[in-house]
């Protein structure tokens, strides 16, 4: 795994500190967690930390005082070239330049796996996503969950976690009777029959193409003498037809599912009822109003709610139940995490709370919740919504701005935060455009190193002390932030952290470009061309890596 800096920053401050109260020079008080920083202004240090500022109360000294002990005791090595100490108590630390070049190596040597940890300790996660109902195919209101989902899986890897991407069909209930009821209907009307869709159905142009599939499955069962009983059709294959539909928007976004989970399955099996009778046998249950109610309210909720309805058909909350117990306990999965709209943040605690009853360690199922999106196109911007009919499919929106675009933009932003989505700006070809910004950077680097290669420059032996200028260290600073950025994802299950941080490091490239010509044609800069040579295949070697992580293209010329 990779060596973490701002981690080692850490344990050598909290080995200081220990070290300090060993020899009584602090007091004994218990070391409470505390951070250690990157500070914007590098003139405040590479690393900087207010410990000293927490601890004065509890030891009850000036924290200037507290950080005067912790300098006096920090282990001196290679790593650490000046510490500096700035009232009321602030600890600076600045590293050495000599070591941090000599650690480009390491990217190269390793560039599969540079930035990867073992906070997953192998645990096996599942992580779900989109589970729209397989009623029409996907539209860019789905978009941003899916994209949130996918890139949190790629970089749960890096994290030494077993990732299983899951996506649950919603494939019992009346919505399916409905959909399976619309595409009979469409069929009729590719035979030519006069007839009006039922009241409340799928119109869309979805229903149609699947009602084409099932007219050519007919019409090649009637060539062969048979006569197909067409309802049966429907409700045999239309939920598989609409998975295929929806399953070429997931493809076109770069996003393969390691399964894709049945709702039905779950009534089929007998799952859901065992789960009924357990929370029956505990007391949990009671009929009113015709319907069979989970008392929630004795779980800690503040109301109760319905798990099947007086039509005898289960709420989606009361199968989400049985699907969650099946993650856990029959297909054992360590940690679950589901992509959820924010409009569904109510069901996040009753869920929990139930699935607690049965047994489930909710601590272990965490909810992302996407905030909403905004579709900006000139000076217009608008939210999405189905009932204003300004919902454009997905696939639209991919063939017309590309996979690439899609995924940067819907990854932008905090999924707890809404999005505005401008269409103008992803579509440029600009420095404007963060992804043509970053992808450049990529396309820029490969078309140094395939110069270096007709002037048959050969840099592996590079000699990296000679890389002194500030924009190069600032570069190769950058580059050892990788590790950490990929941390603070999988401790916080945060993927926009990538698209922020692409786009420092191909700024921190553009500025290295600008101040330091990297293949020089004077013989006298040989030994320089070669150690920046070497600086730019390692920030290629991590802006690949950023962008496939996010499953994007990386470029070698645009």
């Amino acid at each position: 795994m990779t060596f973490n800096l701002t981690t080692r920053i850490h344990e050598l401050i909290l080995s200081s500190l220990n070290a300090a109260q060993d020899l009584n020079s602090l007091p004994g008080v218990p070391i409470e967690n505390f951070t250690v920083e990157r500070p914007q202004n590098r003139s405040h240090g590479d690393f900087a930390t207010g410990i000293a500022m927490k601890l004065a109360k509890p030891m009850r000294m000036a924290p200037l005082a507290i950080a005067q002990e912790i300098h006096r005791n920090l282990e001196v090595n290679e790593l650490i070239e000046t510490v500096e100490l700035v009232a009321p108590g602030f600890i600076n630390i600045f590293i050495s330049k000599s070591w941090l070049v000599n650690q480009v190596e390491e990217i190269l040597t390793n560039p599969d796996t540079f930035g990867n940890s073992d906070i997953g300790k192998g645990e096996k996660l599942q992580i779900e996503f989109i589970s729209v109902n397989p009623t029409g195919k996907l539209h860019i209101g789905h978009a941003r969950g899916a994209i949130v989902g996918s890139a949190l899986a790629n970089m749960l890897k890096t994290a030494n976690y077993e990732v299983h991407q899951e996506y649950y069909l919603n494939d019992a209930g009346s919505q399916i009777d409905k959909l399976n009821q619309s595409v009979f209907s469409r069929y009729r009307q590719l035979l030519g029959e006069d007839i009006s869709m039922p009241e409340d159905s799928y119109p869309g142009d979805d229903v149609i193409k699947v009602a084409n599939k099932i007219k050519l499955k007919a019409d090649s069962e009637i060539a062969t003498g048979s006569k197909p009983d067409i309802r049966q059709l429907s409700k045999e294959l239309s939920v598989p037809y609409m998975i295929d539909l929806i399953n070429e928007d997931v493809e076109e976004l770069r996003i393969k599912f390691d399964n894709w989970f049945s709702e039905k399955s779950l009534l089929d099996n007998g799952e859901f009822e065992i789960c009924i009778d357990q929370l029956k046998s505990m007391g949990l249950l009671e009929e009113k109003e015709g319907a069979l109610w989970l008392k929630s309210t004795m779980i800690g909720e503040e109301k109760d709610n319905v798990l099947i309805r007086s039509s005898g058909i289960p709420t989606y909350f009361a199968t989400d139940i049985a699907y969650h117990v099946n993650k856990f306990q029959k297909r054992g999965f360590d940690r679950v995490i589901d992509v959820w709209g924010a409009d569904h943040q109510g069901q996040v605690p009753r869920l929990k709370s139930a699935v607690k009853a049965l047994g489930v360690d909710s601590e272990k199922l965490h909810m992302i919740l996407v905030q909403m999106v905004r579709f900006k196109k000139g000076e217009t911007s608008e939210k999405l919504s189905k009932r204003q009919g300004n919902i454009i499919p997905l696939q639209d929106l991919i063939k017309e701005i590309g996979a690439d675009a899609c995924r940067f933009v819907f990854l932008s932003r905090s999924h707890e935060a809404q999005l505005e989505f401008d269409m103008d700006l992803v579509k440029s070809q600009s420095s404007e455009n963060p992804v043509y910004y970053v992808q450049y950077a990529h396309a820029r680097i490969c078309s140094i190193l395939k110069l270096s290669k007709e002037k048959n420059i050969i840099y592996t032996e590079a000699d990296l002390k000679l890389l002194q200028h500030e924009s190069e260290i600032s570069l190769i600073h950058k580059l050892f932030q990788f590790p950490d950025i990929l941390e603070t994802i999988a401790r916080n299950y945060e993927p926009h952290h990538m698209t922020h941080y692409s786009l420092e490091l191909a700024t921190a490239f553009h500025t290295f470009y600008q101040q330091c010509r990297v293949v020089s044609d004077k013989p006298s800069d040989v030994n320089i061309t070669k150690a920046r040579l070497k600086l730019s295949d390692a920030t290629r070697v991590i802006l690949y890596r950023a962008l496939t992580l996010m499953s994007m293209s990386a470029p070698e010329k645009m």
